[in-house]
């Protein structure tokens, strides 16, 4: 019981860091472009876990038959979901954006179950929907109309697949390796993704925007709390309880992140957010009960 408490506490912890993020972007990209961030972002978290593993004698050496799993994993994560959910905040609020990244458990159990033959159980299903259900809540005005430009929401939604896409590759990465090893390496290679990018659209505009040290903050938060602590908490609750139920913690991202932007940006929270907020949690929960068969 102690271990499960300790699986779910990572998980969470990993939701409330991604969370922040989602606020930490928007005020980055007062002084910063998007590729500009994301490549700054991966170089400090990078170079930071790999002093640490350095230091530690913790990191486990990379062997050349893997080598094409984690190219694979720092294509959909970091590149992939980071050009998503970077350019598509550009054009919604954090709390939208988080809120569609939510939606990753709902293809979660279809991906798991398409690659990996898993069981889903009727928990797994009604906390999905019972958590959707509050996603929907969220995402809507009170007339029912979209809350944010189609375009923001289908690059965000390029995110979420990313994701999906993350959590498959990771389950080819042998066991061998420790959640900070695969963050480094993965954060690495995603630099040599990023960095040309950066060098031909963002780095001749660099002078165009005031730096401000609110803008350099949010930038060292992204790289050490975002892309390091969020997805090692994440990766070690991934790879215990599995895809399906560890993907049904990002249904609270909108959550902590609607109370972040109402404490840090001044955004407001209507009582139909409440009423989704509460709605998002209860789905998490249902979907982490585990129903005894009988004579059990």
């Amino acid at each position: 019981m102690s271990e499960r408490f300790k699986v779910l506490g990572s998980l969470l912890l990993s939701m409330i860091c991604w969370a922040f993020s989602f606020v930490w972007i928007k005020q980055a990209f007062e002084s910063f472009n998007p590729l500009t961030v994301i490549t700054l972002r991966l170089m400090i978290s990078a170079g930071l876990l790999y002093l640490i593993l350095k230091l530690m004698g913790r990191l486990i050496p990379m062997r050349k038959a893997d080598l094409k799993w984690f190219l694979l994993l720092a294509f959909f994560e970091p590149f992939l979901y980071f050009m998503g959910e970077s350019f598509g905040l550009e054009l919604v609020s954090s709390t939208v954006g988080a809120v569609i990244v939510s939606t990753i458990p709902l293809f979660a159990p279809i991906t798991d179950r398409l690659f990996f033959r898993s069981k889903i159980t009727w928990t797994n299903i009604l906390g999905i929907i019972i958590s959707f259900t509050g996603v929907l809540m969220l995402i809507f005005k009170d007339d029912f109309s979209l809350a944010a430009p189609l375009k923001g929401i289908l690059l965000v939604f390029l995110a979420v697949f990313a994701a999906l896409g993350y959590s498959v590759v990771l389950k080819k990465v042998p066991r061998n390796y420790n959640a900070v090893s695969i963050i480094t390496f993965q954060n690495a290679i995603g630099i040599l993704y990023f960095l040309p990018l950066f060098l031909i659209f963002d780095a001749p505009k660099l002078g165009d925007k005031m730096i401000t040290t609110e803008a350099i903050t949010a930038v060292l938060l992204l790289a050490i709390v975002a892309s390091s602590l969020a997805f090692i908490f994440f990766t070690h609750g991934m790879r215990i309880i599995g895809i399906t139920k560890a993907n049904v913690f990002v249904n609270m991202i909108p959550v902590f992140t609607a109370i972040i932007a109402w404490w840090v940006l001044g955004d407001q929270i209507s009582l139909q957010m409440i009423i989704g907020i509460v709605i998002v949690i209860s789905g998490v929960f249902v979907s982490q009960i585990k129903l005894r068969k009988r004579g059990v």
